[in-house]
């Protein structure tokens, strides 16, 4: 019986691939053809990056919740969603073993800053993630006794809702794992070339509409609207 050898087209399937992969490992791949399994098989970044991509895809939250929102919030490592898949799921107890933390409900003023105390003892880097319309702009619950979350604390995500879904927390994980890795998606300003069109006050200057009349702090002049 003769064993003839021929040359792997250039269109591999999957079996031509694991037969190269065999004969590098064994160092048969000479020449012409380790050259095109190297550029085919190699990929090469920078060590930023290469760190970005990691921490991206395995962040630990903590173990914490606040209200209604963290029944949702516990229900995103169940079966139906499985946000194992994204390497999102080792929730962690403690907060110097913690990447993220997801504020889960309503912020009381007696509560932010025992919020505060335990977001300072993470360790770096870390994230934060508003889950509801409670913790983000206090909801159906805007009162005194409650504060939003990005009053006392860095925010990197909020996740609308009353309550989110589990399916729209996923999202808020998505993109906070997009922004780790350095690929955030353009805001609706810039894909509508709206960047620009922000309503601001001046440095200086703070006015206030009473009666279609626009005050300005800076000069004490009045101007009709």
């Amino acid at each position: 019986m003769e064993i003839k050898r021929e040359p792997i087209p250039q269109d591999l399937d999957f079996r031509s691939r694991q037969l190269m992969a065999r004969d590098m490992l064994r160092g048969e791949l000479e020449g012409e053809d380790l050259e095109r399994y190297v550029e085919q098989a190699v990929m090469t970044t920078t060590l930023d990056r290469a760190v970005a991509w990691a921490q991206g895809n395995s962040i630990y939250p903590l173990t914490f919740g606040l209200a209604c929102c963290a029944i949702e919030m516990m229900s995103i490592v169940a079966s139906r969603l499985d946000i194992a898949r994204f390497g999102f799921e080792a929730f962690r107890a403690s907060p110097r073993q913690a990447d993220v933390i997801i504020l889960s409900g309503r912020v009381s003023i007696k509560m932010a800053p025992v919020i505060r105390r335990i977001y300072d003892q993470m360790l770096e880097p870390k994230f934060a993630i508003s889950m509801g319309a409670c913790c983000s702009s206090m909801g159906d619950f805007n009162n005194y006794a409650l504060v939003p979350s990005d009053k006392f604390m860095p925010i990197d995500v909020h996740v609308p809702g009353c309550p989110p879904r589990p399916e729209a927390l996923a999202h808020g994980i998505l993109r906070l794992r997009d922004k780790i890795q350095h690929n955030e998606r353009e805001g609706w300003r810039e894909r509508y070339a709206a960047v620009g069109t922000e309503e601001v006050l001046r440095d200086g200057e703070a006015h206030e509409l009473h009666g279609g009349v626009a005050l300005t702090a800076a000069t004490g002049e009045s101007q009709g609207a």
